[in-house]
C-alpha cells in the first residue's frame, strides 16, 4: 500500500480519494475542513509520498506560492484548464515548483459521480517520467484502466479546450438546435483544439484518444458536466454570475475561455467557436454567435 495524498475535497477529489483509498492508505485536505474520513491538515497531507492535487486551474498559482513547500514528492495533478489571466498551461505553472520528472497529469472521460460508484472508467497518465506514470496506474482500483503517455501538451491543451467546447454545446442544446448541429459542433470542436495543440507541438494522436475525443465527447453531451450547464444558462440569457450563483460548482470552462482569447490574439490563432463562447460570456446573444459561425 501506498500513502496518497488528495489535495482538495469537492466532487473530483473526493472521487480520486476513494478511487485510490481501495488499494491504498489515502488522506484528503481542503482549504476549508471538512467532517470526512481521513480529512487532516495540509501541513499532514503535504508529507505523502504521492500527491493527488485537483485545485481549480484559476487557482494554482496562488496555492503553490501561499502554500505548497515540496519535498521530492510524486505528484499527479487532476485538474484542467489554462490560466485565464497568463495564458500559461498548468504544467508550466507547477514546473516552478516541483521538477518535470516528479509531474503526471491525468486526462479522459471522467464523471465523478460515476467514479464514486465504481463504474468502469478508463484515464491516460501524463508525464515525461514514464516511470511515474507506470507507478500511478499500479495505484488505481480494478474498475479504472490506466494508460500511459508522454504528451502532456497534448493532454493538457484537450482536458481544457474540451471544456469550452462543451459549453459551445450546451448552448446548442439549449437552443434547441438538433442532433445534426451538436455532432457538428464536437466534431469542428475536436478539430479546432487539436488545430490549436499542434501549434504548440502536441502529438495529433492525442485528439482521438481518450483525453481528446473521449474526454471532448463526454462533456460535450451530458448535463452532468458543469461546463455544458453553463451553456445551457447562456442559451437562457442568463449573465455570468446568475450561471455560477445556480452551478455552485467551479467550471473550469469559463476561466480557459478567456485564456484562448487572449493566446489566439498574441499569437493570432484562428479559434472559431472558442472566439464565439468568449463573445457570448461576455453578452453576445447566441442567435448573432450561431450566425457567424455559419457565416464562416
Amino acid at each position: 500500500m501506498s500513502k496518497i495524498g488528495v489535495i482538495g475535497a469537492g466532487k473530483w477529489g473526493s472521487a480520486l480519494a476513494y478511487a485510490f483509498g481501495i488499494n491504498n492508505e489515502v488522506y484528503i485536505s481542503s482549504r476549508t475542513a471538512r467532517d470526512m474520513k481521513n480529512f487532516v491538515s495540509l501541513e499532514e497531507i503535504l508529507e505523502c509520498e504521492y500527491l493527488v492535487i485537483t485545485v481549480p486551474a484559476q487557482e494554482v498559482s496562488s496555492w503553490l506560492k501561499n502554500n505548497f513547500v515540496f519535498k521530492n514528492q510524486k505528484i499527479l495533478v487532476a485538474s484542467k484548464g489554462i490560466e485565464a489571466s497568463s495564458g500559461k498551461f498548468l504544467n508550466e505553472i507547477y514546473s516552478k515548483y516541483i521538477p518535470d520528472s516528479n509531474l503526471c497529469f491525468l486526462s479522459g472521460p471522467s464523471f465523478a459521480s460515476e467514479v464514486i460508484l465504481s463504474l468502469p472508467t478508463a484515464l491516460v497518465i501524463n508525464s515525461k517520467n514514464e516511470d511515474l506514470s507506470e507507478k500511478f496506474a499500479t495505484l488505481f482500483p480494478d474498475f479504472i484502466k490506466a494508460y500511459t503517455s508522454t504528451d502532456v501538451v497534448g493532454a493538457e491543451v484537450a482536458g481544457a479546450y474540451k471544456n469550452v467546447i462543451a459549453i459551445a454545446a450546451g448552448i446548442c442544446e439549449g437552443l434547441g438546435l438538433g442532433k445534426n448541429a451538436a455532432a457538428a459542433l464536437i466534431s469542428r470542436g475536436l478539430v479546432e483544439m487539436q488545430r490549436f495543440g499542434l501549434a504548440y507541438g502536441a502529438k495529433a494522436e492525442t485528439f482521438t484518444g481518450l483525453g481528446g475525443a473521449g474526454d471532448l465527447f463526454l462533456t460535450a453531451s451530458s448535463n452532468m458536466s458543469r461546463n455544458f450547464r453553463v451553456g445551457l444558462g447562456i442559451a437562457k440569457g442568463k449573465n455570468q454570475a446568475e450561471i455560477l450563483k445556480d452551478l455552485g460548482e467551479v467550471a473550469e470552462g469559463i476561466g480557459t475561455t478567456y485564456a484562448l482569447s487572449r493566446i489566439s490574439k498574441e499569437k493570432d490563432l484562428y479559434l472559431p467557436i472558442a472566439k464565439e463562447v468568449y463573445e457570448m460570456l461576455e453578452g453576445k446573444s447566441p442567435q448573432e454567435s450561431l450566425k457567424d459561425l455559419l457565416s464562416q
